[in-house]
């Protein structure tokens, strides 16, 4: 049987009544006619979105399928003892062409407890915004459960809300209880643990198509929410050009912004975990021992654990791509 490869995977696109066509026009993203493209899932393995494999020998398995069959080839041996056949990971790119409402997520413990399910824990990074654009992360003030509860009776939880005005190559890390909404305007990449339970606890008291609020879930959000103070929430970070420079690190994901006009020699033999490079600008080659795969801008490519070694080599004079995996 031929060897593994960088895989590449068919985008699943979400219509969302909050999304645009920008995933179209800023990441080149093909989806059809959705009038509302929201989201593109571009590496997933949760039930009923499991991403498909679209270029080699193994186009049409599926991830979940793969990872049964290559087990520590494809994740690494020692996520595939802690995570099974799960693939432990979630890629989206995200165009807010609206308000997202206020969110929380609970941590792995509520979520094993109530949904049998992990938990979520995620970070952003900002790839555009519009004049103006919000994200909130966060409370303004310290807040007692007690306080808390006397601003959503009232109905102006956004009094609250910590608010940053967005601009491209922002990073928000998000542990689950941080309660965060994408403001209007934003296109972000996602990178989050495998879970798709989210507790929403406030949409400004918008009305639907047929005049209705949509749902909130603020009983189970209540125990979910981590009501502490930060006086920033934007992550901190350096680039050094032409070598990988750390954003997020934590139990979950590590992940790298990479910016390189030079051919760099990748050597992951001390990680044991597999690669994901979501392509943010520019052209790039993947050279490895077997062949070669061209990742176009907006593209993301899984490299699997068993190849250690490859090289980097830019198509375009500059590249900035996003390098995540698991420590």
């Amino acid at each position: 049987m031929p060897g593994l490869y960088p895989l590449k995977f068919k985008p699943i696109y979400l219509e969302k009544i909050w999304g645009g066509n920008r995933l179209k026009t800023l990441l080149g993203k093909d989806f059809g006619k959705l009038p509302n493209c929201g989201e593109s899932w571009e590496l997933s393995a949760v039930e009923g979105n499991v991403s498909e494999v679209s270029n080699g020998f193994l186009a049409g398995n599926n991830l979940t399928e793969l990872v049964e069959i290559y087990m520590g080839d494809l994740v690494g041996d020692k996520v595939f003892k802690k995570f099974g056949i799960e693939f432990p990971l979630l890629f989206k790119y995200i165009d807010a062409d609206d308000d997202l409402s206020v969110q929380v997520h609970p941590n792995d413990e509520l979520s094993k407890k109530r949904h049998n399910a992990y938990g979520k824990t995620e970070m952003w990074y900002v790839i555009h915004t519009e004049k103006g654009a919000l994200i909130n992360s966060g409370f303004n003030r310290q807040l007692t459960r007690e306080q808390y509860l006397k601003y959503l009776e009232k109905g102006n939880l956004d009094e609250i809300l910590h608010y940053d005005e967005a601009k491209p190559g922002d990073v928000f890390y998000i542990p689950a209880g941080r309660v965060h909404a994408i403001g209007k305007g934003v296109v972000l990449a996602e990178i989050q643990e495998t879970s798709d339970v989210t507790y929403r606890i406030y949409d400004y008291n918008r009305k639907d198509a047929q005049g209705n609020y949509r749902e909130l879930h603020n009983d189970l959000a209540l125990d979910a929410i981590d009501f502490s103070y930060r006086d920033d929430y934007k992550t901190k970070y350096t680039v050094k050009e032409n070598q990988s420079s750390e954003i997020v690190s934590c139990e979950y994901f590590t992940t790298n912004l990479l910016q390189f006009s030079e051919q760099l020699e990748k050597d992951f033999f001390q990680i044991d975990s597999f690669i994901v490079y979501m392509n943010l600008e520019g052209r790039f080659g993947l050279e490895y021992d077997g062949g070669e795969v061209t990742i176009e801008k907006g593209e993301t490519v899984l490299v699997p654990a068993s190849l250690e070694t490859f090289r980097l080599k830019p198509l375009t004079p500059e590249v900035k791509t996003l390098e995540v995996y698991i420590k």
